[in-house]
């Protein structure tokens, strides 16, 4: 699975590629069709509270269409395993209807 990673405004860690890289790839546990996959890294500046929101928006290529979530929160790591585990569970529902 090819797996591309892009920071918008920002240069993001090599050990940060390395984590979304791992978590990206036991996707394929669940589902061995996945094409590839994007992930967009973003801060977002929020109103109501005195911090950046990090974003991680996660795309997948599977047959027949594209799966997406966008999830955030204090650090890039935990943004980017809920929408892996959000991903998951969209790919376990997707392999249920195909049964």
């Amino acid at each position: 699975m090819n797996v591309t990673i892009e920071a918008i405004h920002f240069n993001a860690s090599a050990q940060l590629e390395e984590f979304i890289q791992d978590k990206v790839s036991k996707l394929a546990q669940v589902a061995d069709d996945i094409i590839k996959a994007e992930v967009f890294l973003s801060l977002e500046r929020s109103q109501s509270v005195n911090y950046d929101s990090k974003v991680a928006k996660v795309r997948v290529e599977v047959p027949g269409g594209a799966i997406f979530a966008e999830k955030k929160s204090k650090t890039f790591e935990e943004s980017t395993d809920t929408a892996i585990e959000a991903l998951r569970v969209q790919l376990l529902k997707r392999k249920e209807k195909q049964k």
